[in-house]
């Protein structure tokens, strides 16, 4: 049934593509002309319905993950990792019930490795921590383009940076092996995952009666909290005990995106939209797309917030052709054939040099998470309304390894 619906969506999504495809193209066919208020509404409320399409078709397919999916199919080949790791799931399940006194002399064995009796809380065990880490990389599309990294033991990572390169290589004889250049220099970076503490709370009703196992509740409400946090920081984030962002000025001693003027490509922030028509809005979306490198180019995407897009896909260029074309059937929507990702903590104001969208291969941009996850379970402070609170903390680390392969729109007044 599940597989049936996310087919019906997907063929919903092609057709709510096409209607917007269509009023693009009846305001091309009519002279080229700019659409009119009505159709713009028009226009937004298609492609708001088809971006809700697309978010009910991700959960969907999430669903099913997690349906085929199950402990059991977790083999138990005597390693420490996996040795009993349905017990472990099923004690698990009785502490977020139950707290401590839901716990038998099995299910403490269980748990023995997370035992913290003057703390109050369990280490949570490495299949939930796996599962809560896939439900966040599910909602975050960064994590999905990145690369996501997962320390065991280790406290951090050193990350190799090119500082400086070598000079082409020179032809010769067959003999010969070319001049000595010794100008290629590394440099070091330390990705060291830091503190995220969330809090949520849940019914004591739904935690005992839910058909919904206590642990997925309780995963789903932390994956969320987690992923919010987490997307602020891989965006804006100072890199101070917390990731760098993206959009974050770095330099020498911080490591990250510089201000140097191939990264950061200027655009007419005071009338972005309405400059579409002499091209310009288009002309800063075609500088920054060959601003990168073509080997970046199979990997990039567009990252915008929702509400940049929203203007972005109403851009035509110099000839009266829109930049955005809707993808049809499993395709993705590109702007200028690269695809584009949204987040909700992008920059979403057009000010005078602000940031306001990026096109980058975020492969190179590193997330490091430690595989430790703690749950502290609270009963009594929130007593009053039958709910029990969770303590979610766990450790990550994140920022760009290279400038290279990313280039951000900036607006400026100043643009002619």
């Amino acid at each position: 049934m599940t597989t049936l619906k996310i087919r019906e969506l997907k063929a919903k999504r092609s057709q709510l593509g096409h209607q917007a495809t269509a009023l693009m193209q009846t305001a091309t066919d009519d002279g080229n002309r700019a659409m009119t208020s009505d159709e713009e509404t028009q226009f937004d409320k298609v492609m708001d319905e088809r971006d809700q399409v697309d978010r009910t078709i991700e959960r969907m397919e999430r669903l099913l993950d997690d349906d085929r999916q199950g402990i059991d199919d977790i083999p138990d080949d005597g390693r420490p990792g996996n040795r009993n790791a349905k017990a472990q799931m099923t004690a698990w399940n009785a502490y977020l019930r139950d707290g401590r006194p839901g716990l038998s002399a099995e299910h403490a064995r269980a748990l023995n490795a997370g035992n913290d009796p003057e703390g109050g809380f369990l280490v949570a065990p490495e299949q939930f921590v796996n599962d809560l880490l896939a439900n966040v990389d599910d909602l975050l599309p960064l994590r999905g383009l990145a690369t996501v990294m997962r320390l065991t033991t280790a406290e951090s990572l050193g990350v190799p940076t090119r500082d400086a390169d070598l000079a082409d290589a020179t032809w010769t004889s067959e003999v010969g092996t070319g001049s000595q250049d010794d100008a290629l220099r590394f440099g070091k970076r330390e990705l060291r995952p830091h503190p995220l503490a969330k809090r949520v709370k849940v019914s004591r009703k739904l935690l005992r009666s839910a058909a919904m196992d206590p642990e997925k509740i309780v995963r789903e409400r932390m994956a969320y909290r987690h992923a919010t946090a987490q997307e602020n920081a891989f965006m804006t984030g100072d890199g101070n005990q917390k990731p760098l962002g993206l959009f974050t000025v770095g330099n020498a001693d911080l490591g990250g995106i510089t201000t140097s003027r191939d990264r950061d490509v200027p655009t007419d922030g005071t009338n972005f939209v309405n400059n579409s028509t002499d091209g310009y809005a288009a002309d800063a979306l075609i500088d920054a797309k060959y601003a990168l490198k073509p080997q970046y180019h199979l990997k990039a995407r567009w990252l915008f917030h929702r509400l940049i897009l929203a203007e972005v896909r109403k851009i035509k260029d110099a000839n009266d052709q829109y930049v955005w074309k809707a993808g049809l059937g499993d395709q993705p929507d590109t702007i200028l054939e690269i695809p584009h990702v949204l987040s909700e903590f992008a920059p979403s104001t057009m000010a005078n040099n602000d940031y306001i969208g990026m096109l980058g291969d975020f492969s190179n941009y590193w997330i490091v998470d430690a595989l430790q996850f703690e749950i502290q379970r609270l009963i009594e402070l929130y007593a009053e309304t039958n709910q029990i609170g969770f303590i979610g903390r766990m450790e990550s680390d994140a920022m760009p390894v290279l400038e290279e392969p990313f280039v951000r729109l900036q607006s400026n007044d100043t643009v002619a």
